[in-house]
């Protein structure tokens, strides 16, 4: 590969998208610069993506911080020109209405919805200048409709949404290509076939049908192909799911 004297950011650089989306963009050349709560889970990528080519810095982060993504961010237009910022800050809980503690709402809006307007803004400040850029948010099935047990982690999907939206009419004239990604699926993570197995018992889980599950890496493969998307062909929200999701 290349090396592009460019930079991706990727707040909420998790195991499975999070990953997926840093080696996709550094197969292009990109300098990814990943962070996530506790930085030094980052090592095995950036090992992998080191051993293919490709180059990764890795950066402990709390999202919703100001001060630690307005770091972040400059540190990696620092490394070279910021291309692209893909919010993927999960904060995934299921709490029954009357469990829905005050503590935990919070900290899934700080985790889901302020965080990601932090990051878009911090973002748009570096991009503006030059013009051009890609700003790219995470969203989930509970970023259209509420379901029982998610009231906090809806309200926050419901936030950012709304927030990328407001984005990108302002940004999208300037040249600043904002779009939200709906995942309308279950994603082939532990995490989900943990609940799998805790719902339907662990032989389903291990027995699921091939392409009920969505690949992170399919989901990487949507992120790119909107990165190079030609500006007179915009998309600002795309949903994916697999061929078998009832919707």
């Amino acid at each position: 590969m290349k090396a592009r004297n460019a930079t991706v950011a990727v707040v909420g650089a998790g195991d499975y998208i999070g990953a997926a989306i840093a080696k996709r963009f550094a197969s292009e050349g990109y300098l990814v610069v990943a962070g996530r709560r506790n930085g030094d889970k980052l090592q095995p990528l950036k090992a992998e993506i080191e051993s293919a080519g490709g180059r990764l810095e890795a950066r402990t982060l709390d999202a919703r911080s100001e001060e630690a993504i307005t770091a972040f961010l400059n540190d990696a237009e620092a490394l070279a020109p910021l291309d692209a910022v893909i919010f993927n800050v999960g904060a995934n809980v299921r709490f029954p209405l009357l469990e829905t503690t005050e503590r935990v709402y919070r900290k899934v809006w700080e985790m889901a919805a302020y965080a990601g307007f932090l990051t878009g803004r911090e973002a748009a400040r570096l991009m503006l200048p030059r013009g051009r850029g890609s700003l790219f948010f995470t969203g989930a099935t509970a970023s259209m409709r509420g379901a029982s047990g998610y009231a906090a982690f809806a309200a926050a999907k419901f936030a950012l949404r709304g927030t990328a939206q407001a984005m990108a009419r302002e940004l999208g004239p300037k040249g600043i290509h904002v779009a939200h990604l709906v995942i309308d699926a279950g994603v082939d993570t532990a995490f989900v076939r943990g609940r799998i197995a805790d719902a339907r018992g662990q032989e389903a889980a291990d027995n699921l049908p091939k392409d009920v599950l969505m690949e992170p890496t399919s989901i990487a493969e949507a992120y790119w192909q909107l990165h190079v998307q030609t500006r007179d062909g915009w998309t600002h929200e795309l949903d994916l799911r697999p061929y078998g999701e009832t919707w």
